[in-house]
């Protein structure tokens, strides 16, 4: 019996690693942004448009971040880059509280986005290919579930640095230097907790040229289409609550739902794997996702936001890990390109997302029109990967057999 448990209880620091990484390069890097946002545009009279425009420059610097991490320079640096990326991260969430400028702000998010997809691909390459390759569910759960963590974290944060300044001066600045500080003492702890040395055997090699097959092709685009689809509400969630409750606290727990019901969201899911594989879950989680958006505009309050709220973060975790999951199968001999190209194509979802919600949401006076549009483009997705799920099913089980 404990021998058995052996490789498990080794592998619990690089779990541990992999969640802390995820919580301060996606739930502070990236998602923090979403419950700073209201206190931002109060005090500095931003627009939907601008804030828009401010969230979408993250998700370019993430899109070029993965398109440069798709490339064999990395190859064998994958733990170095992972820790500088958290670095980076800290240093851009304090620069955030700094300035005023739009301008300014939307360099910073820039390069904010590259950081974290930076962290996301070789923190998830070393973290995920050792719990895949000793068949350790619990590994992609905790590195995973180490957003919607982060996300909670980054809401209570707000909520208490909120309840702490009586003045109400400025608080949103206040914000970001606490998320920054906690940034720093979370990449202290991944430096400590993450392996050294080679992660496998196949880290220093420069992998095959990636073949574009129809289920892979697939996947990318309903990927892609899922970065629209989720980021409008992951965006303006809290906006949304703030404009329709005059209680603070309804902001505070929608996002903190989010991120709770995010952190158990893998955990929850792989429990459906056996009956409806990999595949199926993926298709179930993006109908119950479109469900989640419908009912974030369309619930009465203060319903709306938390039960849109839960289902989000139920949901775009889980797709967003057996996305990759699926894809790196269907791309055996190219795991990491395969990856990175499936996170560019994400992030050019989440590109035009806040801009185009930012903008109708400007000329129509609410996030109804946007976050709808989000929820019929997650149906098409869904639609896709029924119409695919053959032979993506049997690519899957042909790499298996290979």
């Amino acid at each position: 019996m404990s021998a058995a448990r052996k490789p498990n209880a080794d592998l619990l620091p690089t779990a541990l690693a992999g969640g802390i990484g995820m919580a301060v390069a996606m739930g502070f890097g990236r998602f923090s942004y979403t419950p700073i946002l209201p206190g931002m545009m109060a005090d500095l009279g931003l627009s939907p448009s601008d804030a828009g425009v401010i969230a979408s420059a993250n998700f370019i610097g993430y899109l070029a971040g993965a398109v440069l991490a798709g490339y064999g320079w990395a190859a064998g640096q994958e733990r170095r880059l992972g820790l500088f990326a958290l670095a980076a991260t800290a240093i851009l969430l304090m620069a955030m509280g700094l300035f005023s400028s739009i301008v300014v702000f939307a360099i910073i998010r820039f390069l904010a986005g590259l950081a974290s997809a930076f962290a996301m691909i070789f923190l998830s390459g070393i973290v995920l290919g050792r719990g895949l390759r000793a068949g350790a569910p619990f590994v992609q759960s905790t590195h995973f579930g180490g957003v919607g963590i982060g996300i909670a974290v980054s809401s209570l944060m707000v909520w208490l640095l909120a309840q702490a300044d009586t003045a109400g001066v400025s608080s949103w600045r206040m914000d970001w230097f606490a998320g920054a500080l906690i940034a720093a003492a979370g990449l202290c702890v991944v430096a400590m907790l993450l392996p050294k040395g080679d992660v496998s055997q196949q880290s220093r090699t420069v992998e095959k040229p990636l073949v574009w097959t129809r289920p892979l092709i697939a996947m990318t685009l309903t990927y892609g289409m899922f970065g629209f689809g989720y980021v409008i509400t992951a965006t303006f969630l809290v906006t949304m609550a703030r404009q329709g409750a005059a209680d603070q606290t309804i902001e505070f727990l929608a996002w903190l739902l989010t991120g709770l019901s995010a952190a158990v969201s893998v955990v929850l899911w792989r429990l459906a794997v056996p009956r409806f594989g990999a595949v199926g879950v993926y298709l179930i989680g993006l109908l119950v996702e479109a469900a989640g958006l419908v009912a974030t505009v369309c619930l009465p309050l203060p319903y709306a936001p938390l039960i849109g709220g839960v289902l989000l973060g139920l949901t775009f975790i889980m797709i967003t890990a057996y996305g990759l999951q699926i894809g790196r199968g269907l791309a055996p001999d190219s795991p990491r390109k395969a990856l990175a190209f499936m996170t560019a194509a994400f992030g050019v979802g989440q590109i035009v997302g806040p801009v185009v919600a930012g903008w109708i949401a400007e000329r129509s006076g609410s996030f109804t029109v946007p976050t709808l549009l989000a929820a019929i483009v997650l149906l098409v997705c869904a639609l896709i990967t029924g119409i695919e799920m053959r032979r993506i099913l049997a690519a899957l089980e042909g790499q298996h057999r290979g």
